[in-house]
């Protein structure tokens, strides 16, 4: 049964290589990648899990995320620059990649985290793909780490705007010249499974709801609360 069970997850990172035009040469890396620290602690045979490839996957997105707005956005001060660098790799982003190419998939976890939603969980998504891009660097070399990102990474010109005007920052703003009163962001209902929370968030000045908005983290939906609200003010 053991066997059968290391079959499939060789076939299942056998067959992500293959569909995603990979190439690994060192294919352990690649398996790694994939390894949850959940599945190496239950197997205690030597197996290890992904954290590693993690810190360094992290390091040369970020890289390439600074480069890239860098190049795109010449006028741009460094203080916008980082918060464009830092939407773009938050782990919500990160895990929204790993699902366009159905990573969750192909990951190796153990039985705990499996029955939990694991596959779909957005931290263990987004740590995996920063893990396969510091497998992908070690296998291989910067260039094809950056060919492999940028699809990913080039739809998100259409947000940036927002980014750089953060609305919660702008809707404070204007709470404080004006000297509307307290604001406060609540969170109204939340639905749907544990690894795909919906948030809904009312943002209240005076106990008045000014602002409505939904969004996959609490962030997310007093950003949209946010924008709501200054429309309707």
């Amino acid at each position: 049964m053991t066997n059968n069970s290391q079959k499939r997850e060789v076939e299942s990172a056998s067959s992500l290589n293959e569909r995603l035009d990979l190439s690994f040469s060192n294919f352990s890396l690649l398996t790694r990648a994939l390894t949850h620290r959940s599945y190496a602690n239950e197997h205690q045979d030597g197996t290890m899990d992904n954290e590693r490839l993690e810190y360094l996957g992290d390091a040369v997105i970020d890289f390439i995320v600074a480069e890239w707005a860098y190049r795109h956005f010449p006028e741009l001060p460094e203080g916008d620059l980082t918060k464009i660098r830092a939407h773009l790799v938050r782990n919500e982003n990160l895990a929204k990649f790993a699902q366009q190419i159905n990573l969750g998939g192909a990951l190796r976890l153990g039985r705990g985290e499996k029955t939990t939603g694991g596959h779909h969980r957005e931290s263990v998504l987004g740590s995996a793909f920063e893990a396969l891009l510091g497998a992908i660097y070690l296998d291989s070399n910067f260039e094809k780490v950056k060919n492999f990102v940028l699809p990913f990474i080039d739809p998100s010109l259409d947000t940036i705007l927002d980014v750089i005007s953060d609305p919660k920052s702008q809707f404070q703003e204007q709470v404080q010249a004006f000297k509307m009163g307290p604001l406060v962001y609540r969170v109204a209902n939340t639905s749907g499974p544990d690894h795909a929370r919906i948030f809904e968030v009312e943002v209240e000045i005076n106990g008045e709801v000014k602002g409505r908005g939904s969004g996959s983290s609490k962030a997310a939906a007093e950003r949209e609360a946010a924008r709501d609200a200054l429309k309707n003010i």
